[in-house]
């Protein structure tokens, strides 16, 4: 059973060493990006929002 969780945990490793990692500048780009577009899409809900409770509260 050590056998086996002692050869997944090399198995994993060597994976991790293959993985093409972002730069610290990229993963900044993409962060910043995320952040932008998740405020944007938070403006166009809450825009949207607006405008449907002013439109059901004139009928009501």
């Amino acid at each position: 059973m050590f056998t086996k969780l002692a050869n997944y945990f090399k198995e994993t490793r060597l994976e991790m060493r293959k993985v093409n990692w972002p730069t610290r500048a990229e993963t900044l780009r993409y962060t910043v990006t995320v952040i932008l577009v998740s405020l944007g899409v938070a403006a166009v809900l809450g825009f949207f929002d607006f405008i449907f409770t002013s439109i059901l509260q004139s009928f009501i």
